[in-house]
């Protein structure tokens, strides 16, 4: 089967979207499909065509860009031709143009699905408001036009003021998640480098530095949990500086980290690669995931720190919440609750025995090979429907 995919951003653009479109078009070539990535030259000097990983990537000239979106003029003209050229369309939302695709779907009976990532919430500003009204707009024509709607859990679906209005598309796949294997070396290393005086626990996050994501939460468990456990230290894996509309939130938070990063109690790792995360798991004892809005739906770091024998302690969010839930490998802690936070962050390092949990079997649960055959599935469920298998 010959399979478009479409996104706005694609690798070597870094997000928890990017990162999960890469590895399912590369399961789905490694199955046998033919992958074509329809996508935006967001940097100049990115190749307008080139082959990864047997994944075709076309790149699209940007003219301009909204927010965080772009303007691409060959757009309509290009993808016009690639859905006509394939078997079938994947489309990851949010994305401002998937309602013209699945338009173009559905009229050259072409099976679209889409995989629903994350609602959509730009920073406070009258023009951002536009731009989310319009998309929000743009999503939901995409979902009256598509076949089938693609999400991470029931949890989400059912809670999502998106997903919800389209019950009867809404099929439930959960998302790939892999790590490469990291030598003992490396991991002994990467610890050596950033624990040199070997301080026990490390609690850690893997994101990047915005109000959302609950670092504040963090800060202000700290002291309850360096009470118990002195000789903790934090370490924040991400982007942490210059992150776009979170200016003045770091700027707010830095004299606390600041005095924190001089006791040995917090260390910023900067954005590690995938073998650099693969060190990174073995380092530590306990992740959080203090998310506090729904533009988090489930949080792939949990499962990599799962699959590596490590809690979580997360967000009681939708769909964030859920990876603890059937794994039994940690807490779930309310929105916004710094006491709680500390106070479960604490259970799970005393009682770490309680939330040991099956890391081989998550390891299959979410692999890309079975993402990929659930999308088949899906593709086969569509075909059906229209007559063409």
């Amino acid at each position: 089967m010959r399979i478009l995919t479409v996104l706005t951003y694609y690798r070597p653009h870094t997000s928890g979207l990017t990162i999960y479109a890469e590895r399912l078009a590369k399961a789905l070539v490694q199955r046998g499909h033919e992958v074509t990535v329809l996508t935006s030259q967001f940097e100049e000097q990115l190749p307008l065509n080139e082959v990864q990983d047997g994944v075709r990537i076309l790149r699209l000239p940007v003219l301009a860009r909204v927010s965080k979106g772009v303007l691409m003029p060959s757009f309509g003209r290009v993808s016009t031709q690639e859905v006509r050229r394939h078997d079938a369309v994947l489309l990851h939302l949010p994305q401002f143009d998937a309602a013209g695709l699945a338009l173009r779907g559905r009229l050259f009976r072409k099976p679209t699905a889409i995989i629903y990532h994350s609602d959509l919430m730009l920073p406070p500003g009258f023009f951002n408001r536009i731009v989310n009204s319009v998309v929000n707009m743009m999503n939901h024509l995409s979902a009256i036009f598509t076949h089938r709607i693609s999400a991470y859990t029931e949890d989400f679906a059912s809670h999502s003021p998106y997903l919800s209005r389209y019950p009867n598309k809404v099929r439930v796949i959960p998302p790939a998640v892999e790590l490469p294997e990291a030598d003992a070396k490396a991991v002994r290393a990467f610890g050596a480098a950033h624990n040199p005086d070997k301080r026990q626990p490390v609690i850690a996050m893997a994101t990047r530095f915005a109000a959302e994501k609950g670092v504040e939460q963090l800060i202000e468990a700290l002291p309850s949990i360096l009470e118990k456990y002195p000789n903790a230290m934090v370490w924040f894996a991400g982007q942490y500086e210059d992150v776009m509309g979170e200016e003045a939130y770091l700027k707010r938070l830095l004299p606390t980290i600041h005095r924190y990063e001089a006791e040995g109690r917090w260390r910023f790792l900067g954005v590690l690669d995938m073998q650099g995360m693969a060190a990174f798991y073995p380092n530590i004892d306990l992740l959080v995931v203090p998310s506090t809005n729904s533009t988090e739906t489930f949080g792939f770091v949990q499962i990599e720190a799962m699959m590596n024998g490590k809690q979580v302690v997360a967000s009681n969010l939708p769909g964030v919440r859920q990876p603890t839930k059937l794994s039994g490998m940690g807490r779930v802690t309310p929105v916004g609750d710094a006491a709680a936070l500390a106070k479960n962050i604490l259970e799970v390092l005393d009682h770490r025995e309680k939330y040991q949990g099956d890391p081989a079997a998550l390891r299959v649960q979410f692999s890309p090979d079975t993402c990929a055959a659930r999308h088949e599935e899906l593709y086969e469920d569509i075909q059906r429907e229209l007559n063409l298998l």
